[in-house]
Order: C-alpha cells, then sequence, then structure tokens
C-alpha cells in the first residue's frame, strides 16, 4: 500500500496519530504534492495535523488551487498563523491568486506587522521586481565587529528568508556593503565589518521588470540580490528560489504567446475545457480570418491554376517551407531578445545573418526540389523552375520577415513573443502564394 492509500485509511480509522508519524519527516515539496492527490475534505484535515511550523512550509509548495481550498477551510486564528510564519513574497504569491472575499478574510486575520508588509507589498506592480522581493532579510552595520554581526545573525536570522548573505547598510537604509555568512565565520571576531565587507554591490530597483531580474541573477551568478527604492534605499531582497520560478513563468508565458494561446497562470490539468476554450478561441478566430485572405489570394489567381492545374499540388510545401522557415528566424531573435543578445542597434547584422542563412537553405531546399520535381512528379523544367525558384526567393523573404518583426516589435514596446510563429507563418503564407503566381504567370506566360 503507497503512501496515499495508507493516509486514506488512516483517514477513515481516526488513526491522527499515526498519520503525523507518517508524514513526519517527509520532504516539503513531496508533502504538497501528496496533499493534492488527496480529495479536497481529504486534504484539509491532515493539513491541520500538520505541527504549525511544518504547516507553513508545506503550504508554499501548494499550487494555488490547493492553498484557495486550505485558506477557505480554515478558521480567522488558523489562516493568522498560518499567513504570519509565511515569508513576505510567499503570502504576495497567494493573495494575487485568492479572490477578493478570501483575501479580506487573509488580511483581517493577519497581525498588524504582517498586514503592513502585505499592504506595502501590493503597491508594486506585478511581474516587477518589488512584487516579487522579500523584506525579511538580515541587515548590519559598517561599525559592527564580525562577532557583534554573528550576534545579531542568531538573535533575528531565524525568521529570515536567508543569512547566507547579509547588507551593510547606514542610518538611511542606504547599502555600503555586502558580506557572506562565510566570510564572517572565518574572519577575526575583533575584525570591523566596514574593513572585510565588499563594496562593489548589484542591486535592482523595486519597478525592474521581472525579466530583466533573471538576466542579472544569471549575468552576476548570484543567489540572492537586493532591491532598491527610488532613494537608493534597501527595501527587500529576491531570492534564486523565486528567480526559478519567474523563469518558468516567463518561459511558459512566451511559449504559450508563440503558440497564438493567451498566457494562464493554471497547470494544463487544472483548467477546464471553457477555460481552455476561451485562451485559444480569440487567437483562432484572428488566424481564420486572416487565412481568408490567403484564400482570396488563390481565387484572384484561378486563371494560372486553371491552365496549369499541376501547381496546385506544389501550394501547400511551399507556404509551409516558409512558414517554417520565417518561424525558425522568429523564434531564435525571441529567444536572443529574451536573454538580452541582441539589442534594436543590431537590426543590421541581425538582417545580414538570417539573409546569409536563407540564401544557403533556400538554394539547399531548392536544388534538391528541383530533381524531385523533374524526376520523381515528372514534370516539365518550366514547372520545376517556376517551383523552386518561388521556394527559393520566400524563404529569403520569410526568414528577414521572421527576425524584423521581432525586433521591430520590440523596439515599440511591445512583447516579441506575439509575432512568433501564428502572425509571421500567416503573413509568410500570403507572400508565398503571391510571388508563386506571380512567378508562373511571368515563366509560363499565363
Amino acid at each position: 500500500m503507497d503512501k496515499i492509500e495508507e493516509i486514506k485509511q488512516l483517514l477513515q480509522e481516526r488513526q491522527y496519530k499515526k498519520i503525523r508519524e507518517l508524514v513526519e519527516g517527509e520532504n516539503d515539496a513531496d508533502l504538497a504534492e501528496m496533499l493534492e492527490e488527496l480529495e479536497a475534505e481529504e486534504m484539509i484535515r491532515v493539513f491541520r495535523l500538520l505541527p504549525k511550523d511544518d504547516a507553513a512550509d508545506v503550504f508554499v509548495y501548494m499550487s494555488n488551487e490547493s492553498e484557495a481550498t486550505v485558506i477557505e477551510a480554515l478558521t480567522s486564528t488558523e489562516i493568522g498563523e498560518l499567513v504570519n510564519d509565511l515569508y513576505s513574497d510567499d503570502v504576495i504569491d497567494m493573495i494575487e491568486e485568492l479572490p477578493a472575499n478570501v483575501v479580506k478574510r487573509v488580511l483581517a486575520a493577519s497581525n498588524e506587522q504582517t498586514r503592513r508588509e502585505i499592504n506595502h507589498l501590493l503597491r508594486y506592480p506585478e511581474d516587477t521586481a518589488g512584487s516579487n522581493m522579500n523584506v525579511e532579510f538580515v541587515d548590519l552595520k559598517a561599525e559592527m565587529t564580525v562577532a557583534e554581526a554573528i550576534t545579531r545573525i542568531r538573535r533575528i536570522g531565524v525568521d529570515k528568508e536567508t543569512i547566507n548573505t547579509c547588507y551593510i547598510v547606514d542610518s538611511s537604509r542606504h547599502i555600503l556593503g555586502v558580506i557572506t555568512l562565510r566570510k564572517l565565520l572565518l574572519s577575526d571576531p575583533d575584525a570591523s565589518i566596514k574593513d572585510i565587507m565588499n563594496d562593489n554591490i548589484i542591486s535592482v530597483h523595486t519597478l525592474t521588470d521581472q525579466e530583466e531580474v533573471t538576466r542579472e541573477f544569471q549575468k552576476y551568478d548570484l543567489t540572492v540580490m537586493p532591491v532598491v527604492d527610488n532613494e537608493d534605499r534597501l527595501v527587500g531582497i529576491i531570492t534564486v528560489d523565486d528567480v526559478v520560478d519567474i523563469m518558468e513563468e516567463e518561459a511558459t508565458e512566451d511559449i504559450e504567446k508563440m503558440a497564438a494561446i493567451t498566457p494562464t497562470d493554471q497547470p494544463y490539468m487544472k483548467t477546464g475545457p471553457w477555460q481552455t476554450y476561451l485562451k485559444r478561441i480569440p487567437w483562432l478566430l484572428i488566424l481564420m480570418i486572416s487565412a481568408f485572405f490567403t484564400g482570396k489570394i488563390i481565387q484572384g489567381y484561378e486563371h494560372v491554376l486553371s491552365s496549369y492545374f499541376i501547381l496546385t499540388a506544389f501550394i501547400p510545401m511551399l507556404m509551409d517551407s516558409a512558414g517554417n522557415s520565417g518561424t525558425q528566424s522568429a523564434v531564435s531573435v525571441v529567444r536572443a531578445i529574451s536573454l538580452d543578445e541582441v539589442k534594436f542597434s543590431d537590426i543590421f547584422s541581425i538582417l545580414r545573418k538570417e539573409f546569409l542563412v536563407a540564401v544557403l537553405a533556400g538554394g539547399t531546399l531548392a536544388a534538391i526540389n528541383f530533381a524531385k520535381v523533374i524526376y520523381i512528379d515528372q514534370t516539365t523544367a518550366e514547372i520545376a523552375i517556376v517551383v523552386c525558384s518561388t521556394l527559393w526567393i520566400t524563404i529569403v523573404i520569410a526568414k528577414m520577415v521572421g527576425c524584423l518583426l521581432p525586433v521591430l516589435t520590440y523596439k515599440m514596446g511591445f512583447d516579441p513573443t506575439v509575432m512568433a510563429s501564428p502572425i509571421i507563418t500567416t503573413i509568410v503564407d500570403a507572400v508565398s502564394l503571391i510571388m508563386y503566381f506571380v512567378i508562373a504567370g511571368s515563366v509560363l506566360g499565363i
């Protein structure tokens, strides 16, 4: 019998002591996963059996839906105990996903300090450093000795997000330096903090976009970063575990946008058919309407197709090849923009690179396709020239469009992922058809 079934059996038998013993020592993330496999009523009963400190640690690993279920079932006293044991960034993450009436209960049940911290953090726009930061950190004074600093860490560190990195601030809370716990432990107890601290500080502003925060973490290989306000005062920290969550969130959002899906915060299996439909149908309607133009292009060149019906057979290949080529360039450029590897000033270098790639790729596909059209499809040389020259030209155009649109979109302040696969494919499809029929009319004399 696995643990889930065993817990269910013990719940039926009301063997609560055995349940506590069974989950004791279980990893917090694993225990949260186990709880979510139970029915809602069972999950709440087991959650209430957890020790107060363990309950808070497990709670942060639960999904937004499970967190809401637990919060709605707890009493005001239980909510207060839970929320007051959570770190501020975890509380904000939870509150942002809860219904308004539940948020009111959470705020009412919280102590004054927690409520003040929540209200302070909620002022910052979503997806900024301020909305992701934690206000529980260790600050030190430059005048302290190493021994005094370690004593302070022991006194206040138990409730802090991290004690591995401490920040030295002045009376106005401006950051003077940073020091690691490792350096403190290995230094002379009588040494002054100001003599051994590192004054080369990397920080972000409260309004810095969370994607920029992740790039800073990657660039400087950090595990924690201070957050400052408009007056350069230390107001919080962002830790690497928050950055991992941000990276997952941003990657998921980009993938969904590139696939023409409105982004959602809910896991796939937690999203019902109706919600999924609502996220997908707007883009499908837009793309269906845009496909109307490609249909009109074909209708406009019916005389070409009626004279050489064989040309119809090559339309899917031309459109797919061009669309795939444009998507390749778009995805590469969007990724480079996301990683801050390219800027708008690099646009001509990007165009030159993609043009050379397009010429080589288009030439290779055209040459292979020429042999296929002649020897396998057994058409005339004129038809082969029309198909293969169109293929080569449209691949060049597709790659130019695929790399150019994301850069221009980014320059205008929009998300470049919205210009990825679906929209670029639609544009390229229309261009490839027009080129196909123009070349056919010219070569075949129609």
